[in-house]
């Protein structure tokens, strides 16, 4: 039975970048995100071009709904899961005491909620079968004390580390992989236009992290953090008094 993989957000930025990856190295590939229309012409183009099985799965992990729709297509045992690749995510255009409630609440539901609901499904159904992977997409904002975006992060982050140790011995990992600014569209659609200030040498390629994200699920590494610089980097900011950490977060907001 061919390996299947499946993917939040992957109908744009890191998602369908890991998709195409995966693909390419012939495993079949499961699409999620909100849009069936991209993700329709995603497939299209996908299959196409590796022949791998594509499926798609319109669902808005940002409701209940969605995320069980999801949730039951990992526990789905005559199509099994492999892999599964939590990558959907947002950033918010505000601070958060400029946006709504509604916003936070929609934002903690995609890059929390959902993770925390598709982990604990799709690592029963792996353990079951005693074989698997779990891929959390975080970032190194987890390491800033910068907002919600950062604070949802470092619960990612911390989760995996609890769930890779709870799944040693099983045949099942997990894996974060925590990439610096990378070129997607996410801070296009996020309106963060400071960003435009960085300079290029900070930013990384999607497939460079993805590449190294994927090469930490081989090697069943729990933390990943792609290029030596952002390495650097977080290792210092980790060693910091949180006094300090917090000083540089709101020198960046200015």
């Amino acid at each position: 039975m061919v390996a299947t993989a499946l993917i939040t957000g992957a109908s744009s930025g890191l998602g369908e970048e890991f998709a195409w990856n995966l693909a390419a190295a012939g495993r079949d590939v499961v699409l999620v995100a909100r849009s069936r229309d991209r993700l329709s012409e995603t497939a299209e183009m996908l299959a196409g071009a590796t022949g791998v099985n594509v499926e798609i799965l319109a669902a808005d992990l940002s409701t209940p709904e969605g995320t069980q729709a999801v949730a039951t297509r990992l526990a789905d045992s005559v199509h099994p899961i492999d892999l599964l690749v939590n990558n959907a995510g947002l950033g918010l255009k505000r601070p958060f005491l400029e946006s709504t409630v509604d916003e936070e609440v929609g934002a903690l539901d995609v890059m929390v909620r959902a993770v925390l609901i598709l982990s604990h499904a799709a690592a029963g159904a792996m353990v079951a079968r005693g074989h698997g992977a779990i891929l959390n997409v975080s970032s190194v904002a987890t390491w800033l004390g910068n907002g919600t975006y950062a604070a949802h992060k470092a619960w990612v982050t911390s989760f995996t580390e609890g769930l890779a140790t709870q799944l040693k011995g099983t045949g099942v990992s997990a894996t974060a992989v925590l990439p610096g600014l990378t070129h997607t569209e996410f801070h296009e659609r996020a309106e963060l236009d400071a960003y435009d200030e960085i300079p290029e040498i900070a930013w990384l390629e999607p497939e460079y992290v993805v590449a190294a994200a994927l090469a930490g699920v081989r090697r069943k590494q729990v933390l990943v953090t792609p290029s030596v610089r952002y390495g650097t980097m977080t290792g210092v900011i980790r060693v910091l008094p949180r006094t300090w950490v917090r000083a540089l977060a709101r020198k960046s907001r200015n």
